[in-house]
């Protein structure tokens, strides 16, 4: 009877400790969200047409999330709030003089979100996406060698020697069919592109998808294009945002990201080992110091300022797989379905690669290839591989903006107060496709307007990240490996359609929309999966 009854005052006793807990967590989270309310001004924007959701839900299941961003941004300023999961919000920011102080923040005052770091974490490792502060600007610095103009010139013949790779292959297949062209599911051959050219500029190992060899990572990617979304999905998703533990609920998306991790995590772990114990042998002799991996090793072994624990050299490893594998397939993909679809920009563009004759060099690409230079750039600004960024204040700021903005009590300011808490939204395909900024043929592929006098608008020109679009981000946390991917990217073009024609399957009707992969991907629509079928034709002069 007597240890019964101390059983029940321990059980109330615990219960009560974890009311009381609960209780200053909850008036805690209270009070921070009272105060944010209280010291962000309070802006307009999209009615809240979603109990549950806000318009979080509008926004992920779009086919074209930043022309939603884009009406909104006409409506209620440059600046302005959009309701989100379970009564939050986020102000998004459209305007060029607050994203350049936003963009000099970053990575201090604007930080990764709770859920955005504890999904890299799991993901990539503590590694330079994860990092923030002075931990990322020590990460960074270690790597900066390996991205350096000198080490891209270096690494330039890897990516020819993939991209003909590609053209023998495809030459092999037109030579099969009996004719002159044939049907190819492009958007496959770029990611075997930018595997095998990761996997040898970046760590001197040859995956051989471009042999036909099977790999873990392009399976589970490819898996990734043929799930399908349910409405559960969506729902875990967005409702994760508020209950970081969902992200962990088991459903057929999480699964797979979870075998992401573990390939990923396998193919890192091995090709460290074994760069090491060739390093030991003495059979790199050297010659591996200047590869994305030599640095990371170096760095490794470093008792400097730049030095990278093992946990983190991983994790730039794990994050250079997925990156340039991924983000690179997905640009090259966009440019071929742009210049199928628009025959006169790749004549010309054929003319000027067959015009130079020989093989750009990685100084020619930069100086002597403007129409090639202004493709790339227009793929990159017309179609970025990730659409928007989500970031929360670590502290309160001011943002100052180029136009005012109303209120929602009317009031006419120049700039807004964000109270630490509040989370920021960065529409990268809005602002890179704005008619606002780019002018009224801002959603037109046009190259020409690279090469024009006044063919970047005054505003385009206020946006301060590289090549006045945010696909690579800006500030701190700009994209380290943008050179890298652009030389790539323009090394794969040039050698692609020297050598063939594209054209669309269906003729020039043909409708594209957006898949899903670990990405958001190109599709031709009816297509299973990501598939992008086009016909490729030898140019024959």
């Amino acid at each position: 009877m007597h240890n019964n009854l101390l059983a029940v005052i321990r059980s109330v006793t615990l219960l009560n400790v974890a009311a009381i807990i609960a209780a200053i967590w909850a008036l805690r989270g209270a009070l921070r969200a009272a105060r944010r309310t209280f010291k962000t001004t309070k802006l307009r924007g999209p009615p809240r047409t979603d109990l549950i959701f806000g318009a979080a839900k509008q926004i992920l299941e779009s086919q074209d999330e930043g022309a939603i961003y884009e009406a909104w941004a006409k409506e209620y300023g440059v600046a302005y709030e959009v309701p989100t999961t379970l009564g939050g919000k986020k102000i998004v920011l459209t305007d060029p003089r607050a994203l350049a102080h936003y963009y000099a923040r970053e990575s201090w005052v604007y930080v990764q979100t709770k859920l955005a770091r504890s999904f890299l974490e799991h993901t990539f490792g503590r590694g330079i996406l994860w990092s923030q502060g002075e931990d990322h600007k020590r990460q960074r610095k270690s790597l900066t060698p390996a991205f350096s103009q000198a080490a891209i010139r270096k690494l330039t013949p890897i990516f020819y020697h993939s991209a003909h790779k590609a053209r023998s292959a495809w030459e092999a297949i037109i030579d099969t069919s009996g004719g002159n062209s044939t049907v190819i599911e492009v958007q496959n051959w770029m990611n075997h592109i930018s595997l095998d050219t990761i996997g040898l500029a970046g760590f001197s190992h040859d995956f051989g998808s471009l042999d036909g060899k099977s790999t873990p990572i392009t399976e589970i990617f490819s898996t990734f294009g043929s799930s399908k979304r349910s409405a559960m999905n969506v729902g875990l998703v967005l409702l994760s945002q508020v209950f970081p533990l969902l992200e962990y609920v088991p459903t057929p998306r999480t699964k797979l990201f979870h075998e992401m991790q573990r390939i990923v995590e396998n193919i890192s772990t091995e090709l460290l080992a074994r760069t090491r114990k060739d390093k030991e042998e003495g059979v790199l002799d050297g010659k591996e110091d200047k590869s994305i991996i030599g640095v990371l090793i170096k760095a490794n072994d470093s008792d400097s300022s730049i030095h990278l624990t093992h946990e983190e050299v991983l994790g730039q490893m794990k994050v250079l797989l997925v990156a340039g594998y991924e983000t690179t397939s997905i640009s090259m993909t966009w440019a071929l379905l742009e210049l199928a679809g628009n025959p006169d920009i790749q004549s010309k563009l054929r003319q000027e690669l067959l015009a130079l004759g020989e093989e750009p060099t990685y100084d020619q690409q930069q100086h002597n290839l403007p129409y090639l230079d202004a493709v790339v750039h227009e793929t990159l600004r017309v179609h970025p591989p990730l659409s928007d960024f989500l970031r929360v204040a670590d502290e309160d700021d001011v943002i100052p903006l180029s136009e005012p903005v109303v209120t929602q009590s009317g009031e006419v300011v120049n700039s807004i107060s964000i109270a630490r808490g509040t989370q920021i939204g960065i529409p990268v395909s809005c602002v890179n496709r704005s008619t606002e900024v780019w002018g009224a043929d801002a959603k037109v592929f046009r190259p020409e307007r690279w090469l024009e006098e006044d063919g970047i608008p005054r505003k385009a020109q206020d946006i301060q990240a590289y090549r006045h679009m945010l696909t690579f981000v800006d500030g701190p946390r700009t994209c380290l490996g943008k050179g890298f991917a652009v030389a790539e990217f323009k090394a794969v073009m040039s050698v692609l359609v020297k050598n063939f024609v594209f054209e669309m399957r269906d003729g020039p009707d043909t409708q594209v929309e957006l898949g899903r992969g670990f990405l958001p991907r190109p599709k031709i629509v009816g297509e299973e999966g990501t598939n992008v079928p086009l016909r490729v034709r030898r140019y024959e002069g």
